[in-house]
């Protein structure tokens, strides 16, 4: 098992196909969310995955500054249903927050709520009330 590191130039098409199908298999079909998944942020982004035996597993994006906030943003953390329960999303959040601090000394996310005390276990503070965004509740967190 390794985490991968790219950017969106540095993919194969199996890759990026891989990764918009892991994508859209948990936030549109699993979580029955019809949502605009593409969003031009992908070519702004540092991709970083768990892969296993040439399957990923996990993944992450770490937006660079200015495009989605001033500061770098963390988004699309995902776990695939089999690979859950493993701390996989927590291993790969230390790595994304290790180096989007690199980027900035701030980073935002706007993240599902349910999953608040995973994100404040790893060190984010609410910054807004609740909101719906993609028919999900969400919430704005940071970390400085």
């Amino acid at each position: 098992m390794e985490i991968k590191i790219k950017r969106f130039e540095e993919f194969s098409l199996s890759e990026l196909y891989e990764i918009m199908r892991i994508r859209a298999e948990v936030f549109i079909v699993e979580q029955n969310c019809p949502c605009q998944e593409l969003d031009y942020r992908d070519q702004h982004s540092t991709h970083m995955y768990v892969e296993d035996n040439g399957k990923i597993l996990s993944y992450l994006r770490v937006i660079d500054p200015g495009v989605k906030y001033p500061a770098a943003s963390i988004g699309r953390v995902l776990t695939v249903k089999e690979a859950r329960g493993k701390g996989l999303s927590r291993m790969l959040m230390k790595e994304a927050i290790r180096f989007a601090k690199e980027l900035s000394p701030v980073i935002e996310i706007e993240a599902q709520a349910y999953l608040r005390d995973f994100y404040k276990s790893l060190g984010f503070v609410e910054t807004s009330e609740e909101y719906i965004l993609e028919e999900r509740l969400h919430i704005d967190m940071k970390m400085e």
